[in-house]
């Protein structure tokens, strides 16, 4: 049986099989679902191309959304990823740009794939389309990296939760940096202990963050912290395969963030009741809405 419900569950699996976190979330499909592999990896593989095809689409934004909210953010960044003289570098600003693209996309209708909600979408596939770009990592090492994050995410959701209005944004941004993170590591040839300490190291460093979208649209914050976020999770692999320790596990990571989840006040759990989305500046944008 490839079935888990811990990390250190998950990691001794790995070591008994000498396989990585994908290959064991693979087989594990394969038991639960009845599939076979071959139907199960080319599922993922549609998954991805899909993400890659929303940061396409958000790129090309340039009106309002129907909030008015968003829009044309991602075009913006990615035009200065390209000027020459981006503060970050070329390579990060894209990060950036296709990560907020993808909520621009999510948020005038277009097809995204929740990674693991739809608030913190971006994240996931803007990592693993710039390691396609600037390491030449091929669609299905990819997609194989796919089902490390998936393998992580299950842990996450069957141990704390993943839905802001749970556990504010570290649950959805969070544990998106957290399996971004992971499956860069794993693209990256690392070892499932250097995966699960990049998620650590990117769990750990957003607790108590808040869930407090203006109006209760999923687009401000959420599409600026998305690409903020996805920088944090290319710096958590960074640390990971630099050999630095996180100092506690992924459990530990997992078991603080439903802690804080749990005392955060509902205000600032997606109600749009606290926090950013009763300032003076997002009450007017409300009321011109």
């Amino acid at each position: 049986m490839n079935a888990y419900a811990t990390a250190a569950e998950m990691l001794a699996l790995c070591e008994q099989e000498k396989i990585s976190i994908s290959e064991l979330a693979l087989r594990r499909e394969v038991e639960m679902t009845g599939l076979s592999r071959e139907e199960i990896f080319a599922k993922m593989k549609t998954y991805f191309q899909t993400m890659r095809a929303s940061i396409r689409h958000g790129l090309e934004i340039r009106t309002p959304s129907t909030s008015g909210l968003s829009g044309g953010d991602a075009a913006k960044v990615f035009d200065y990823a390209k000027s020459g003289n981006a503060l970050l570098g070329e390579d990060l600003t894209r990060l950036v740009a296709y990560s907020c693209a993808v909520l621009e996309t999510n948020a005038q209708f277009g097809r995204i794939v929740a990674t693991p909600t739809a608030g913190s979408s971006g994240i996931v596939p803007a990592c693993l389309v710039l390691l396609e770009e600037t390491r030449g990592i091929d669609e299905d090492k990819l997609t194989q990296a796919l089902f490390s994050a998936s393998g992580i995410g299950i842990i996450i959701a069957g141990n704390a939760f993943l839905a802001g209005a749970q556990g504010g944004c570290q649950a959805e941004v969070g544990s998106a940096s957290c399996i971004a993170a992971a499956a860069i590591v794993e693209a990256l040839d690392g070892t499932p202990e250097r995966a699960c300490a990049a998620g650590t190291f990117a769990l750990i460093n957003t607790l108590g963050l808040v869930c407090d979208p203006i109006g209760g649209f999923v687009e401000v914050p959420c599409v600026s912290r998305n690409g903020m976020f996805a920088v944090h999770s290319w710096l958590a692999a960074t640390l990971a395969l630099a050999g630095a320790d996180p100092r506690v596990s992924l459990d530990d990571a997992i078991f603080a963030m439903r802690d804080v989840g749990r005392r955060m006040p509902r205000e600032l759990r997606e109600t749009s009741l606290g926090g950013l989305a009763i300032c003076p500046g997002a009450c007017k944008s409300k009321l011109k809405n």
